[in-house]
């Protein structure tokens, strides 16, 4: 093997760790986020897309666009490696950094929901009362007011 394959062996054992990051991304996103099934159909196939696309351009910018067998072997190793060392700790730490993040977030948001279910809902049911308690008594008097054009008439 000639320095220029193992520099290559070496590049594609990283393009391997990039697919395994980009992997973990999706994980992690199933993790923090309940999706529906059609949801998790469409990150699969965006996942392949992406790992297509990083896998084309590393074949044709690293290699020229040669297929080897130490290519294949570096993406495998490169996913290998990364799911056995670096897998574990990636996912935990951007789980619990996701969950802060949606605390922190969804603090605001509860303090306005809050605030819009005590004050302007409230608000809104009580004019929506008066207003239904009006076009009642309206309507009632319009059925007086019928009663007795109807007893005048006959």
């Amino acid at each position: 093997m000639t320095i220029e394959q193992i520099n290559t062996l070496f590049l594609f054992i990283l393009t391997g760790i990039v697919i395994g990051i980009l992997f973990d991304m999706f994980r992690i996103l199933r993790k923090s986020f309940r999706t529906p099934d059609i949801l998790t159909y469409i990150q699969d196939f965006t996942f392949w897309i992406l790992s297509g696309l990083i896998l084309l351009y590393s074949i044709f910018k690293f290699n020229n666009g040669e297929l080897r067998a130490y290519v294949f072997f570096g993406i495998i190793l490169g996913v290998f490696i990364y799911m056995l060392l670096l897998s574990k700790y990636i996912i935990n730490f951007f789980v619990k950094l996701i969950s802060i993040i949606k605390s922190a977030v969804s603090y605001p948001i509860r303090i306005l929901y809050n605030f819009f279910q005590k004050y302007i809902f409230i608000r809104f049911c009580k004019v929506k009362k008066k207003f239904s308690n009006f076009i009642s008594k309206k309507y009632n008097k319009c059925k007086k007011n019928d009663k007795f054009i109807n007893n005048i008439h006959e």
